[in-house]
């Protein structure tokens, strides 16, 4: 083989070895990508800080929609321009608007201030997100950490808008179970021993509150909680799931619909998966429609043929009476006074309706029964 062959040769390997690489960099890029991020008990702790002493309810809320980054800033600024919309009026408008944000995003709609702040800082809120996802039980734990901080300083206790409860774990609900107080705090402040001669009842304020009544309902509020004991966050009365690892596929614990197929592309990576599971669960929904409306009908036309039997039975019952009845009414022939015309006038006027006349005599003895049991 000439040296020319050889060199040609070398070439077509080394292309081939180097086309090799380029492609397992190619693949493990994505991977290395989609790694689960780890964060330390110190970061976890300055990251949870900012909404360590929101209410268990809101701040379940808040780690839930943390999970959907990319939703954040278009909620936000769809919160910002309905802001002067509440109650029942928002909860329409978030339902006739198809939005097409996940709902735990969308649950935080009628809370634009705290949707802001996760928007204004999307580094911030990816993060939560993602520690939520890899490391919910140390996150809860960082929770535990910052909160203890805040009441031994002296910082955070009950008062008129929220309820504090010590114990193994702390606990913060509001003092109204339908009203969301939303504290308002430095993070640098709340979590340090107090200078001398600074008031500490001025470090939390609450002056924004929503109330999230019976029309917030389908978006879980009224069933989030945190079960300290066990870390795990409820979400409309149900434990949530959602991991990094099942992140694509987890079935949210919502009855609300959501329209994923209004989003654009480019909002989330891995839209197809999201896109497509989503219309599955629709699908599901409403086949479990369907099966409720085919009972339905089955229940309508079985009520229909009760009905039937029970005016068949009713004629019947009519019939037969009639049969009884009737000798009954040649009576007057045989005790009349000899008159025949007497006679045949009491035969017609019974036989003409006997049932009824009856029962009006029947009514009209029992009413007067009634009225002697009054005299009486």
């Amino acid at each position: 083989m000439s040296e020319r062959q050889n060199r040609n040769r070398t070439l077509r390997v080394f292309a081939m070895v180097l086309a090799t690489v380029i492609m397992c960099c190619m693949w493990a890029t994505p991977a290395a990508a989609q790694a689960q991020p780890y964060y330390p008990p110190a970061q976890l702790d300055q990251m949870v800080s900012r909404v360590a002493l929101y209410p268990d309810p809101l701040l379940a809320q808040v780690l839930a929609a943390a999970t959907f980054p990319n939703d954040i800033p278009d909620a936000a600024a769809w919160a910002d321009e309905h802001h002067n919309l509440n109650g029942g009026q928002l909860a329409a408008a978030i339902e006739g608007d198809q939005l097409p944000w996940d709902p735990s995003v969308q649950a935080l709609l009628p809370f634009p201030n705290v949707l802001q702040m996760m928007a204004s800082d999307m580094r911030w809120t990816t993060d939560v997100g993602d520690a939520f996802l890899g490391q919910q039980q140390e996150v809860m734990y960082a929770v535990q950490r910052m909160r203890q901080r805040a009441r031994d300083y002296g910082y955070l206790r009950s008062g008129p808008q929220i309820v504090v409860a010590g114990g193994p774990y702390i606990t913060i609900m509001p003092a109204r179970a339908d009203y969301i107080v939303v504290p308002t705090y430095d993070p640098v402040v709340v979590y340090a021993r107090p200078r001398p001669g600074f008031f500490i009842g001025a470090a939390i304020g609450f002056r924004f509150g929503v109330g999230v009544g019976v029309a917030f309902r389908p978006w879980g509020w009224g069933y989030n909680r945190i079960a300290w004991d066990r870390r795990v966050v409820f979400i409309n009365n149900a434990p949530w799931q959602r991991t990094w690892v099942n992140r694509y596929e987890y079935h949210h614990p919502y009855t609300v619909r959501y329209y994923p197929e209004h989003r654009e592309l480019r909002h989330h990576e891995n839209h197809g998966h999201e896109v497509a599971y989503r219309a599955h669960e629709r699908n599901e929904v409403r086949r479990e429609e369907h099966h409720e409306e085919h009972a339905r009908e089955e229940r309508r036309e079985e009520h229909h043929e009760e009905h039937a039997r029970a005016e068949s039975h009713d004629h019947d019952h009519d019939y037969r009476a009639h049969e009884t009845h009737g000798p009954e009414v040649h009576k007057p022939e045989t005790h009349g006074n000899g008159n025949g015309n007497n006679g045949n006038h009491g035969n017609e006027n019974h036989g003409h309706d006997s049932h009824g006349d009856k029962g009006h005599n029947d009514k009209g003895h029992g009413d007067k029964d009634d009225h002697g049991d009054r005299h009486r």
